[in-house]
């Protein structure tokens, strides 16, 4: 372990390992194989990366995400360390060149998609390379019952005939017993060691909050404007919209989602870790590289869609040691949203059948034809042109992409854009002088927030079927609106290529998967109820309902999450009688809202809600629409 200790302070500047990466490199040193379960932010790229560095030879990574690799290459690049990745779009002889690199060139690290591992240039040529570890990063894809299961992942196990005595590590920071168990069935390793570190984050309270004004209860949780916080929302336009609140009120914030250039992202991210901006408004795309020490607040302004994507993103929190918050903001409804939003476009076998024959007829593909071929693709165009309907044919052709049936290209979005030039009173008059661009410009406008503020990705057939104009029509509109100097805008035609990985046989392609179907579907309204059982359950300490679901037994409680810090100072009927009181007194002056009540009668907005919800109940208050108490008479 000598070595490990110089690598470490050679490379990454630390003087000690954290709790779990010294066993773990010690393990694969002494040639063990070794399943790792780290939670987020601990450190598990280190566990395979200095092990490979004091060997001879190349590490073997095997990762599903491409910016995942490309982080970690960029990572270690800077170090100086001879590292690649083998990403999509290669040309033939680019790919031989890269692999001969990996053979003769002293390159130790290459990192593969687990697709790329099916190839046989890749199998032949890994035979030939001396390979001191393979390393199979989020390792939770392999098991059925992992949230990001792919079925490409089942044939890693085939690297143990490539390169026979050859240490495996499988590394993952969110796994329950069950996909514990099927990751260690499912790459057929031999005396694999299972290393498990605590999940546990004693600086960490989990909270769940009742809020009927989300918004306010946000500026209320972030009354440091210099700490730093993240906020994560479902959709690109929510990032934009409550970014530009927050800055309207004094805060530092700047938006993170999926559509945003690599630069732009890349500048976004370097932004908040040196604290030019305090709070990040992201999408779930914001995950990868972020490692910023000092986070205090992550805050869920919507659902997650399972407990472990919530329990990675809450786990950004803190990892300085001092205490820290992360909090789920929710009301009545928000169920159903997450229900409509990963439950009603479940995508059913019949569902992929169809999707996977119109594609076909799409780029005029004959039967037992079309392996290998690519197809330039516009998504908007398609769905318009069969009727069908855009969320599940999306879900439809992402499945596919996972079970190597098609490889849709990484610039799968939209990216259409436009970026208005003048100030929206501008606008305004503009419009009131040309009013034949009204209808249009008024469904862009109502489509995307901050697209007057910011440059837009958009799909121009939605905003042309919203605002009832042909594409032909909108694109002359835009042609005229830019002459006019009124916005900027690029069209692109397509949005994406489509690789058709197999030969088409309709039925002999698509009935293989119905086992994978139905269990996906299974496994998403399993993630879906455990979500809502850790919501709806107020008696249990939140920590130990997490650290439970992922097969974490905790005797105590955690003593600072939201059901902890309810029992430690109960609502008793003292209190409640003169939250009620005050309630009453309030209502007699002017009927209010539960933002104004909780103003008025300065209680926490959860204890003057359940009073609220009690007097209702007796029936001696009503609310009325627009969320407006008011006394009965």
């Amino acid at each position: 372990m000598q070595d490990a200790h110089y690598i470490l302070k050679k490379y990454w500047g630390h003087s000690s390992f954290r709790p779990l990466q010294e066993p773990v490199i010690k393990k694969l040193l002494e040639q063990n194989n070794v399943l790792a379960l780290m939670p987020t932010g601990g450190g598990k790229s280190l566990c395979f990366q200095v092990p490979a560095l004091i060997q001879e030879g190349i590490c073997i990574v095997i990762s599903p995400l491409v910016a995942l690799m490309e982080d970690q290459v960029n990572a270690l690049q800077q170090k100086g360390i001879k590292a690649m990745a083998l990403t999509g779009g290669m040309a033939y002889r680019d790919l031989d060149a890269a692999l001969d690199n990996c053979i003769y060139g002293n390159y130790k690290f290459l990192y593969l998609s687990p697709e790329r591992l099916q190839q046989d240039l890749i199998q032949e040529r890994i035979k030939l390379m001396n390979v001191n570890l393979i390393a199979v990063d989020e390792a939770h894809c392999i098991s059925q019952w992992g949230h990001d299961f792919r079925p490409a992942y089942r044939n890693i196990s085939l690297l143990k005939d490539l390169k026979p005595g050859t240490a495996f590590i499988a590394l993952t920071a969110t796994a329950t017993p069950a996909v514990v168990k099927d990751i260690v069935k499912e790459l057929e390793l031999e005396d694999i060691e299972v290393l498990k570190d605590s999940f546990y984050r004693p600086n960490i309270a989990y909270n769940v909050l009742i809020a009927e004004d989300k918004y306010y209860r946000v500026y209320q949780m972030l009354n440091n404007k210099n700490e730093a916080a993240i906020i994560y929302v479902r959709s690109r336009k929510a990032s934009l919209e409550i970014a530009d609140l927050l800055n309207e009120k004094g805060y530092k914030a700047d938006a993170f989602h999926g559509g945003l250039q690599p630069k732009e992202k890349t500048r976004k991210l370097s932004s908040w870790l040196e604290n030019k901006h305090h709070i990040m408004v992201a999408t779930t795309a914001f995950g990868m590289g972020i490692d910023k020490p000092d986070v205090r607040q992550v805050i869920h302004l919507n659902l997650p869609e399972s407990l472990e994507s919530y329990f990675q993103e809450a786990g950004r929190a803190g990892r300085d040691g001092k205490k820290a918050f992360a909090t789920m903001l929710t009301n009545k409804s928000d169920i159903p949203v997450l229900k409509n939003q990963f439950l009603a476009n479940l995508p059913q076998l019949e569902d992929v059948k169809l999707v996977y024959k119109k594609l076909n007829t799409y780029f005029r593909i004959a039967y037992g034809e079309g392996e290998e071929t690519e197809h330039n693709f516009s998504f908007s165009k398609f769905c318009a042109q069969y009727e069908l309907p855009f969320s599940k044919t999306y879900q439809v052709l992402q499945l596919l992409d996972r079970c190597s049936v098609l490889k849709l290209s990484k610039e799968f979005h939209k990216r259409t854009s436009i970026h208005f030039t003048i100030s929206g009173i501008q606008l305004q008059y503009y419009l009131e002088q040309n009013q034949k661009y009204e209808s249009f410009v008024k469904a862009l406008l109502r489509t995307y927030g901050g697209i007057l503020e910011n440059k837009t990705a958009i799909d121009l057939a939605s905003v042309c079927k919203k605002s009832n104009i042909d594409q032909g029509k909108a694109l002359k509109f835009l042609e005229e609106l830019e002459k006019d100097q009124v916005l900027e805008y690029v069209f692109a035609e397509h949005d994406a290529t489509v690789l058709f990985l197999v030969p088409r046989e309709d039925d002999l392609v698509i009935f293989p998967l119905a086992p994978y179907i139905r269990q996906h579907n299974e496994s998403k309204k399993k993630k879906i109820d455990s979500v809502l059982a850790y919501l709806e359950n107020d008696k249990v300490c939140r920590s130990k309902q997490l650290l439970a679901y992922f097969g974490e037994e905790k005797a105590e409680n955690c003593g600072i999450c939201s059901v902890c810090q309810k029992q430690a100072v109960p609502l008793t009927k003292g209190l409640k009688n003169t939250i009620y009181k005050e309630i009453m007194k309030t209502l007699k002056t002017s009927d209010a809202s539960s933002r104004q009540l909780t103003e008025a009668i300065n209680y926490p907005e959860e204890q003057v809600l359940e009073v609220l919800h009690l007097l209702i109940d007796k029936e001696l208050i009503a609310r009325k629409s627009g969320n407006i108490y008011k006394i009965n008479k």
